[in-house]
């Protein structure tokens, strides 16, 4: 306990990433997390290596965990992309960091504005239609990305919508993913989930846990 109060917060923290465990709390519950991992890799080690060597397993326990790890999801599938689609993406991704934010006008006036989207200013008066100095870009022509991956996903994949497990059987692994509608239930989501690993298909919005 004395070691583990020595610490600072972030040291704490970086020890959870490293077990796995949630970050989030004060500093006694992050000390209170550790110490259970402690106690808990001490039982591990007092426990007689006997009981290891009594688990034998048999050729057909193997074949059926090599039937569960051949539907195991892939968190992250990446899409078959040619040399001239990589590119674009590269390129696209550096435009999108020196591209400036399009506010709304008066956005600074009305907090309301700054949370909602880019509107197009009006008003024969107004400075931000002018151009004027310092006032916030307009969304103009110039600012377009690539075409040729506008409408891809950073990943490079093609965003196929699906509200049903029977549309992700028109959907091609090596350049396609499914997202899910947001009007899908959690119980739908469960078998989408289930037909998108059997068919080694990349769900875009999948939700920890599922």
């Amino acid at each position: 306990m004395s070691e583990l109060s020595d610490l600072t917060v972030a040291q704490l923290k970086e020890l959870l990433k490293e077990a796995g465990l949630p970050v989030s709390g004060k500093k006694a519950d992050l000390i209170a997390r550790l110490e259970e991992v402690e106690e808990h890799d001490d039982e591990i080690e007092e426990a007689p290596a006997e009981e290891e060597e009594e688990e034998d397993w048999d050729d057909e326990d193997e074949e059926d965990w090599d039937d569960e790890e051949e539907y195991f999801h892939v968190a992250k599938q990446k899409p078959d992309l040619d040399d001239s689609t990589k590119a674009a993406l590269e390129a696209r991704k550096a435009q999108k960091k020196t591209q400036p934010k399009f506010r709304r006008q008066e956005w600074f006036r009305y907090r309301r504005l700054s949370r909602t989207g880019w509107r197009k200013p009006k008003g024969y008066q107004s400075s931000q239609r002018l151009n004027r100095k310092y006032r916030s870009p307009m969304a103009r022509v110039g600012y377009g990305k690539i075409a040729s991956v506008r409408n891809l996903h950073p990943s490079g994949f093609e965003e196929v919508l699906v509200y049903r497990p029977e549309d992700l059987d028109v959907i091609d692994p090596a350049v396609q993913a499914a997202r899910v509608g947001g009007t899908v239930g959690g119980r739908k989501r469960i078998l989408i989930h289930e037909r998108a690993d059997e068919l080694g298909i990349r769900v875009l919005n999948r939700r920890r846990g599922i």
